[in-house]
């Protein structure tokens, strides 16, 4: 029953759409097991670009099954779209797409709210996505949500939407003062997409277990980061799910004993989206071309990412959690140019050196950190097509990256495109 569940060890952005889609030849099923439209996966082909949000990224692979699990929170408008985009690029989505019927839906007042009540915090404000995600899962926890298994039946949703809208508005008119939403326009669209979504929505557990009981290979794919994580990242600095290997088990249905091996994604820098501590982060020009060089600019959102050197300590805290078996470089070329690299080793605040990653914010945001600096190659590696390939200077990168964290490097990414990733563990990957 091998499986393998790649996560993303920082603040999200880490590369894991191009990872999973890489994965994804060698898997049978691959599901995602948390977040919403708020990830942004890339995956280049031939140069062709496509970003997904809610799709599976194996859904380039015809032969693979991928499913939504019922940790996701689904926008039926935007899984729609992105079904639209992948078929016109020449993919087939029909019995290969599983959406969970547990899945709750993202509505549109999710976003109203997500909107009124980021603008309320004013100077506190968390840079969320506005995509309705926060207020679907509050929902979901209230037990107030809409499932999937709800959209996809007429009455039922019409149900679920008379007792759900009438709190909704008061919220949004007598705190937020802003107007009520109308019944009659959601429960039309929200009725159209169930109409078109019904052929994909199902019971994504027992096909889960089934795949394993047959022996199939299944990648779990994770959303944002495990710094963004719910209970483990940098609250309230964070995304509203389980983000690390943690969310498996609650956002699919598949025990812990079955989530056989984790591949930790990392980049070969540091960047984050949004409101928060970040204390590896560079300011100045040189943010600015590692920026510009990295292409970081946010898939869902478009907004520039901060941009920073490595942190370990942030990194040995997220491998921890999810009990990583090896890692995954990513975007080891954006670093092509700089003389000089920098690791940042542990925190000085006051008097007291962290080698562990704190709780307290308060530590976080005024915290130097403790760097060693590393020799840079200043040269082209995006054609390395092994690992022998790559500079001395790189290698030694590598090499102290291993060292730092504990944990072997699997895979090494030198660039966007599928065919620029270097396997360095050939074997033992799925588990």
């Amino acid at each position: 029953m091998p499986s393998l569940c790649v996560v993303g060890m920082q603040w999200g952005d880490e590369g894991k759409g191009k990872l999973i889609d890489y994965l994804a030849a060698q898997a049978d099923v691959v599901a995602r097991y948390a977040g919403g439209a708020n990830a942004g996966h890339t995956v280049v082909v031939n140069g062709q670009k496509t970003v997904l949000h809610l799709l599976p990224s194996g859904i380039l692979h015809k032969d693979c099954l991928c499913v939504v699990g019922n940790g996701v929170v689904v926008d039926p408008g935007e899984i729609l779209e992105e079904i639209a985009l992948v078929e016109s690029h020449g993919a087939t989505v029909g019995e290969n797409l599983l959406i969970s019927d547990r899945a709750q839906v993202v509505m549109p007042y999710h976003k109203v709210l997500d909107k009124v009540a980021e603008a309320a915090k004013g100077a506190g404000k968390l840079g969320t996505t506005l995509r309705g995600i926060g207020p679907c899962y509050a929902d979901k926890a209230s037990r107030t949500g809409i499932r999937m298994v709800d959209l996809v039946r007429p009455d039922a949703f019409r149900a679920r939407l008379e007792e759900t809208l009438p709190f909704v508005n008061r919220l949004l008119e007598q705190v937020y003062g802003h107007e009520a939403l109308a019944f009659d326009a959601i429960l039309a669209e929200y009725t159209g997409y169930g109409d078109r979504l019904r052929r994909f929505v199902g019971d994504s557990v027992t096909a889960l277990h089934r795949a394993f009981g047959a022996g199939k290979k299944v990648l779990f794919e994770g959303a944002q980061g495990s710094m963004l994580d719910i209970d483990f990242g940098t609250y309230p600095f964070l995304t509203s799910s389980n983000a690390s290997v943690c969310g498996v088990p609650a956002g699919t249905g598949v025990p812990p004993r079955l989530v056989g091996s984790v591949l930790g994604v990392v980049k070969a820098y540091t960047t984050r989206v949004g409101a928060g501590p970040f204390p590896t982060e560079i300011h100045g020009e040189l943010g600015d071309r590692i920026r510009e060089n990295g292409g970081e600019f946010g898939a869902t959102t478009g907004r520039p990412r901060r941009c920073g050197w490595l942190d370990a300590v942030a990194l040995r805290y997220a491998l921890a959690i999810n009990g990583t078996d090896h890692l995954a470089i990513t975007k080891l070329d954006v670093l092509d140019d700089q003389p000089t690299l920098k690791v940042c080793t542990a925190y000085r605040h006051g008097d007291r050196v962290y080698d562990t990653f704190p709780s307290d914010l308060a530590v976080l945001g005024d915290c130097e950190p403790q760097y060693e600096e590393l020799a840079g190659w200043q040269r082209d590696i995006t054609g390395a097509q092994g690992i022998e390939d790559l500079p001395a200077p790189a290698l030694a990168y590598l090499n102290r990256i291993e060292e730092l964290l504990g944990v072997p490097i699997g895979i090494v990414s030198v660039g966007n495109e599928r065919r620029q990733t270097i396997l360095v563990e050939s074997d033992g990957l799925f588990r």
